[in-house]
């Protein structure tokens, strides 16, 4: 089951957290995996350790905000895979503020990576899909496109808006054997919320954390292979009824608070 063998994958933005979990976790299966990463030196890292463990993986430097950069690079993707089997629009950027506090240029810098970003690969990958009969999309949306936290108002926007485009795209292609589903992670730890506890509360650093993770009910953060695991079923020919569907991954917090 969830064997992955010969299909090809493009993960963005996988060069730490949960893109890199993806990834590895999808090579684990046998696929061949395209890192779509900014971060040169993270993406590398991140093939390192795919090829370390006897998978298949390649370094494509690339910014998803850049529309004809990444058609091109789908094109390439496309070209060397004959088609493309897996995409997961996982790149994107975190944003702590409200309305008052929110800058015009970070609304627009936030839904420019998180969704335009998700929307410019789309059209590549659904491009390439078309190409090869088919494939799996999965977009990495968020509990918070849903449901309302403090001081997430773009992030929250960019969410909703990565979900929504999950929905048309699944309904648009019913017929063309893609499959679009959506992922809603909770609280991952990753090295995002260790940061943002470093900078935010440097003086009491294991209670923030502590808050932090007992906020799902569940009572811990999640961690990145929990929310890859998802990923490697929903790409695998195991999920071939299912298109159109969000997939908590959130320790209850959604459903049970």
């Amino acid at each position: 089951m969830f064997n992955l063998k010969g299909k090809s994958a493009v993960v963005t933005g996988a060069g730490s957290g949960i893109g890199r979990a993806i990834a590895i976790a999808l090579a684990k299966q046998g696929a061949h995996v395209d890192v779509l990463e900014i971060n040169d030196k993270a993406s590398i890292e991140t093939v390192n350790l795919i090829r370390s463990e006897g998978g298949q993986a390649e370094l494509i430097s690339c910014n998803v905000t850049d529309h004809d950069q990444v058609q091109s690079v789908f094109e390439h993707i496309g070209n060397s895979h004959n088609g493309l089997d897996c995409l997961i629009n996982n790149a994107g950027i975190a944003h702590v503020g409200n309305i008052m506090n929110t800058s015009e240029a970070e609304f627009d810098h936030v839904l420019d990576v998180n969704l335009k970003g998700v929307f410019n690969c789309l059209k590549g990958g659904v491009r390439q899909m078309l190409n090869s009969g088919g494939g799996s999309i999965i977009n990495i949306a968020s509990t918070v496109a849903t449901m309302a936290i403090n001081d997430r108002l773009a992030y929250s926007t960019s969410k909703g808006g990565v979900l929504a485009m999950t929905y048309s795209v699944a309904k648009d292609h019913l017929k063309d054997n893609i499959r679009c589903n959506a992922i809603q992670p909770g609280r991952i730890h990753t090295p995002f919320v260790d940061g943002f506890i470093e900078k935010n509360y440097p003086d009491n650093k294991d209670e923030m954390f502590r808050k932090l993770s007992e906020y799902q009910p569940v009572g811990r953060m999640g961690k990145p292979e929990e929310v890859a695991a998802m990923a490697v079923f929903l790409c695998s020919d195991e999920a071939s009824f299912i298109t159109g569907t969000p997939f908590p991954v959130d320790g209850g917090t959604l459903y049970i608070r």
